[in-house]
């Protein structure tokens, strides 16, 4: 099944083409097909992957899959959030994300730095789907005093995961896939992608 991937993000595109390697879903990045980045002006994570996936969908005439993410810090109210791309001002400035939230989490004991990556993915077999497959996974984790580690992306260098004891961008690709809120949120959508391939899909 060939299926539009809603996503200009080298670092998404690398991790999902891995993590789908051998679902019989055959990504398509989007910008190869001309597509460019849908407007996220929603109010939930859910709601932005939506958008996403119906953009890519309706300009594609395919399926689309999409991915909303992002880095919820508890002790600064779940910031950085829905806006975790841009927290900075700029759209994929990961050093500039990464040193605003370090300057936030300045002072705060490492026991009060709790986090947790979030990842919604949805995948839609038209741009009118009413019935898309939603799937969401979490990575809890903690935020670090200083970034470490060379791997990854976006704000990889700055989480911990305590049950690992080593941080995101300490772990290589086999490490890191089968538990990111990314790879979490996948083997939910894998568990459920055959049942939803049966069904029947009208136009809405």
């Amino acid at each position: 099944m060939k299926v539009v991937l809603a996503s200009g993000n080298k670092g998404k595109l690398q991790e999902l083409g891995a993590l789908l390697a051998h679902s019989g879903l055959e990504l398509v990045p989007q910008a190869s097909l001309g597509i460019a980045d849908a407007v996220e002006d929603g109010h939930t994570f859910v709601e932005n992957a939506l958008i996403k996936a119906r953009h890519a969908a309706k300009l594609s005439g395919l399926p689309a899959l999409a991915d909303d993410s992002g880095l919820i810090i508890d002790a600064l109210g779940g910031a950085p959030g829905l806006i975790s791309a841009h927290y900075a001002g700029v759209h994929g400035d990961s050093n500039g994300n990464i040193a605003k939230v370090l300057r936030e989490v300045e002072g705060i004991p490492a026991s009060q730095r709790t986090a947790r990556f979030y990842c919604c993915l949805v995948l839609l077999r038209h741009a009118e789907d009413p019935q898309p497959l939603i799937a969401e996974g979490e990575w809890p984790g903690v935020i670090l005093d200083a970034p470490r580690g060379a791997q990854g992306f976006g704000y990889d260098p700055i989480f911990f995961d305590p049950a690992m004891n080593r941080g995101a961008a300490e772990m290589n690709a086999e490490e890191k896939n089968p538990i990111s809120h990314r790879g979490r949120a996948l083997s939910v959508l894998q568990s459920r992608l055959a049942d939803w391939l049966k069904r029947p899909h009208p136009q809405a």
